[in-house]
């Protein structure tokens, strides 16, 4: 039988909230707790995590205990997050990583349908991300292999900082699953903040990590 593969868990925090009127993304609660918490509920799925955020953030986790980075100079962009992720978690990494931002109330259940394809992907896929109904690619919702992402990172070089994810992504023969339950939809607003909650308070809650 084939052991179940490794995963690592990289959630990029560190974006400036401009639409939420510079809150703290991580630390604004939908349904009662904060995006970064209902994220890192996809930490029993990984061996290590680590959050890719400012100090400011901290709080928001609650009690998980997680590696922290922060890309340098602050707010690089989403590239430039998964890069300082990606040095975190140098040290013996996993066979995959998942990528998830911070502001996904339904990470978990992202996380859940992407770790379950990942024993069917062939080694010549690099990685696996959610696409949603309107054919939009979410990569911020995705499984990759680390040495596909760090020759990635090695290949922009300086350029990481405001590298779109597409330009990181480019190059990798990548995979993308449909997003059936919606599962990789965002909160970039107030608005959305207000439409998550009540999707959240009419369904029961996905299973919480107890870490």
């Amino acid at each position: 039988m084939t052991a179940a593969p490794t995963v690592d868990l990289i959630v990029l925090a560190g974006g400036r909230g401009s639409r939420l009127d510079g809150a703290v993304k991580p630390a604004v609660e939908v349904a009662g707790r904060t995006l970064l918490s209902r994220v890192l509920d996809a930490q029993d799925l990984a061996q290590r995590v680590v959050v890719v955020g400012p100090n400011s953030a901290r709080a928001a986790a609650g009690s998980r205990h997680t590696l922290w980075a922060l890309e340098d100079p602050p707010f690089g962009g989403p590239v430039a997050g998964i890069a300082a992720g990606l040095t975190a978690l140098a040290n013996d990494p996993a066979d995959w990583l998942l990528v998830l931002a911070c502001d996904l109330p339904w990470a978990a259940d992202a996380a859940r349908s992407l770790v379950a394809s990942l024993p069917d992907l062939p080694y010549t896929v690099d990685g696996i991300y959610l696409e949603d109904a309107q054919g939009h690619a979410q990569w911020l919702a995705g499984a990759y292999r680390p040495a596909a992402l760090r020759a990635a990172v090695t290949r922009l070089g300086p350029r990481i900082h405001g590298a779109s994810m597409r330009q990181l992504l480019g190059d990798l023969t990548l995979r993308s699953l449909r997003d059936e339950a919606d599962a990789a939809h965002d909160v970039d607003t107030w608005q959305d903040v207000l439409e998550s909650t009540e999707r959240l308070n009419r369904a029961p809650e996905s299973p919480r990590s107890t870490r």
